[in-house]
């Protein structure tokens, strides 16, 4: 069996790298925690076992990516920071967006990992314990106990 070229891995699971990393960092964290999950994988992938789940492994990649930039981004800033970002008219869509990243910040950490890894990253139970450590069980419990956490913060809104 032939593997795929790493670009087409790239194209197909992209988005949903960028839904991961977006949801755990700010924008422009998500960049960087995208642009160095490909990289990582982009070398480890030629030693992907066959049949290898590669949207899960991406994902898992990128959840490790984006708690190093958390590490990292401890760094001191300087400035006036605006408690939101401008809200951007021309994108249908982009405040609600904004609305849930900045209910996603709200959460524990445990809780917006599991949600995130899970929901927007599309790994079984299994997967996500074993990315951020405890039981399935424990994960999924975590995730439900997140998601009705962003009901609150959104109002109602389905999460």
């Amino acid at each position: 069996m032939t593997r795929a070229p790493f670009d087409s891995i790239v194209a197909q699971h992209g988005a949903r790298v960028w839904r991961v990393c977006r949801a755990l960092l700010g924008e422009h964290d998500a960049d960087d925690a995208w642009s160095e999950t490909f990289l990582a994988a982009l070398e480890a992938y030629p030693r992907l076992a066959a049949g290898s789940n590669v949207e899960g492994w991406l994902v898992t990649i990128a959840h490790r990516k984006a708690i190093d930039v958390l590490r990292r981004s401890t760094r001191l800033r300087v400035g006036e920071v605006p408690d939101r970002p401008a809200p951007d008219a021309s994108v249908p869509g982009r405040s609600r967006d904004l609305d849930l990243a900045r209910a996603l910040a709200r959460l524990p950490q445990r809780q917006r990992e599991t949600v995130v890894l899970h929901h927007l990253g599309g790994l079984p139970f299994a997967e996500v314990a074993a990315a951020v450590g405890g039981s399935a069980d424990a994960a999924r419990r975590a995730s439900s106990d997140g998601v009705r956490r962003l009901r609150e913060l959104l109002g109602g809104v389905d999460a």
